[in-house]
């Protein structure tokens, strides 16, 4: 939802909100009137606080409907950009995967690795991409020679399973902080298994 229709939104309620207090102070001192004035009409008290009500609801029922329409469009935003972070960490992922598996970054690779940096750069955490700084220099290291050697690529399977950590909490923090493990405790579980996974491979 842009700034612009975010203001119009926010116009739209305090206008509802301005004729809502008019209508009622309005309304008080007429019914005053009414009561001194119009006493001898029958049911006369009755029909201006009918009439009155009824306005007042729709009022606040207009209200309640712009306020739940704001809620639903930003709830749809972030539905929709977190799954724009899915999509570009995913395809990181599986980019990493092909060049690990080839054993070699050729520059194709490498070009498509800094696209894919760029995207990093427009959705990641800030925690992401202080991350993925460090996982760079580690993965510039190990292809300097544009050749992965089982321990080069060890050492950036370790540095991957490091930013993954942060990609997971990106990504999964409400889902994570609701858990009976704490975040440190499932960071330090991904890096074990890592490390236990590169063991097993020597």
């Amino acid at each position: 939802m842009t700034k612009k229709y975010s203001r119009k939104i926010t116009r739209e309620n305090v206008m509802y909100m301005v004729l809502a207090s008019a209508l009622f102070i309005s309304g008080y001192f007429y019914l005053r009137y009414a009561y001194k004035v119009m006493d001898q009409l029958p049911f006369s008290q009755e029909i201006v606080l009918i009439i009155l009500g009824t306005i007042i609801t729709v009022l606040i029922t207009a209200l309640l409907l712009n306020k739940q329409t704001e809620v639903e469009l930003r709830k749809e935003e972030s539905i929709k950009f977190l799954e724009l972070k899915s999509s570009i960490y995913l395809k990181f992922l599986d980019h990493l995967e092909h060049i690990l598996l080839e054993r070699s970054a050729s520059e194709e690779d490498m070009t498509k690795l800094r696209f894919l940096t760029h995207k990093l750069a427009i959705v990641a955490s800030p925690d992401v991409l202080h991350e993925y700084q460090k996982f760079v220099e580690q993965f510039i290291r190990s292809t300097k020679d544009k050749t992965i050697n089982p321990q080069e690529s060890d050492e950036i399977a370790m540095a991957l399973a490091k930013l993954t950590t942060k990609i997971r909490e990106d990504l999964l923090r409400e889902e994570d902080a609701s858990s009976i493990y704490s975040t440190e405790e499932i960071s330090d579980q991904i890096l074990d298994n890592m490390e236990e996974i590169i063991e097993e491979s020597k």
